[in-house]
């Protein structure tokens, strides 16, 4: 195991430049964190909302379909094996059979400090992801920057909350908070409030702030993901709103490579004090059941609708690896908690 570590570490990617993935160094001065590249592809899907046809119901994939260890991932232990020549067998054993009891219908799991696609499960297909969203939101608004700028809380949240029964922070019209602060809102309770609020000021307006989630997609390469609601509601419908397993991870890594977002995802909570003539007093938590249950959990999102079912968007660091993954249209937070823990389970011994 040890030795494929060591393997990837050292850039032996051979297999993975055969199977497509092509690992971008580092600039000069720049964080370690290697990236695997996939298209830009300008204009892509969702910068014209209106052109758009939304999906319509998605077949679903049985829970016993089988997973796909990575052709990248066997390269490197095959390179691995060959140079330390220890473990082989077992090592081979491991990645034959990928992780174990995986229920989700779609998934994907990726060494994160090197881009590495080490297993996955029907990664290209689109579906709905719920709030997952939100990491798209507060990359947007993280990204432009300005973070301490006052948002008044928009009378629109109301209608929007109610006509969808979203998730909230517990925010009122009328009430003021900083951007940073909103964005503990969003993430860690999964206030669709806060989102709509980020979402006005940001824009400016929501059509704005869409075509500009849309647009960060497509310079991020995923190509087939789609945004018509800033908090992954099921606006106008419950297909309109759209990403992969596959596209989903790189978006996760984007957003965990914010210093502010990865440490607000990383909390188990946030309490903001009252702020006389702004606010009153907020207690958020967070969603993520993996939080303070498995060791090394770095954050990030939970998602759900009716159509998107329970999702999950994970990452955890152990002894210097990073793991990150999704698992999409689980019956439960439960059921999608433990997936992410057999997948990384699995992960940490392939690696």
């Amino acid at each position: 195991m040890r030795a494929l570590s060591r393997a990837i570490k050292a850039g032996v990617m051979t297999g993975a430049v055969a199977a497509g993935l092509a690992v971008a160094a580092p600039a000069a001065g720049a964080a370690t964190t290697a990236t695997v590249s996939t298209p830009n592809i300008a204009g892509a899907a969702g910068t014209q909302a209106g052109k758009v046809t939304p999906l319509g119901p998605i077949a679903k994939v049985g829970s016993g379909a089988g997973g796909t260890v990575s052709g990248a991932l066997k390269a490197a232990a095959g390179t691995a094996s060959a140079a330390g020549g220890q473990g082989k067998a077992a090592l081979n054993n491991l990645l034959s059979s990928g992780p174990s009891g995986v229920k989700a219908p779609y998934a994907d799991l990726t060494d994160a400090g090197v881009g590495l696609p080490m297993w996955s499960r029907s990664q290209d297909t689109k579906v709905p992801m719920g709030s997952i969203t939100k990491v798209m939101t507060a990359y947007v608004v993280i990204e432009s920057g300005n973070l301490g700028r006052l948002i008044t809380v928009p009378a629109g949240i109301t209608a929007y909350d109610n006509k969808y029964g979203g998730s909230t922070a517990g925010l009122k019209p009328g009430e003021k908070l900083t951007a940073g602060q909103l964005l503990y809102a969003m993430l860690l309770p999964s206030g669709c409030d806060a989102a709509y609020a980020l979402a006005s000021a940001y824009g400016p307006g929501l059509p704005g702030f869409i075509a500009k989630m849309n647009a960060a997609a497509a310079r991020l390469g995923m190509t087939h993901t789609h945004f018509s609601d800033l908090s992954g509601l099921p606006d106008p419908t419950e297909y309109s709103t759209y990403s992969t397993a596959r596209d989903l991870v790189t978006l996760g890594r984007a957003a965990m490579s914010l210093p502010l977002f990865a440490s607000i995802v990383a909390r188990p909570g946030y309490r903001l004090p009252a702020q006389a003539g702004l606010h009153p007093a907020f207690n958020w938590k967070t969603t993520n059941p993996l939080t303070g249950t498995y060791a090394g959990t770095a954050g990030i999102k939970t998602g759900n609708t009716e159509a998107a079912g329970d999702c999950l968007l994970f990452e955890a660091k152990r002894n210097g690896r990073t793991l990150i993954g999704v698992v999409l249209d689980e019956p439960s937070f439960g059921t999608a908690a433990s997936d992410a823990e057999q997948m990384m389970n699995w992960g940490w011994k392939s690696i």
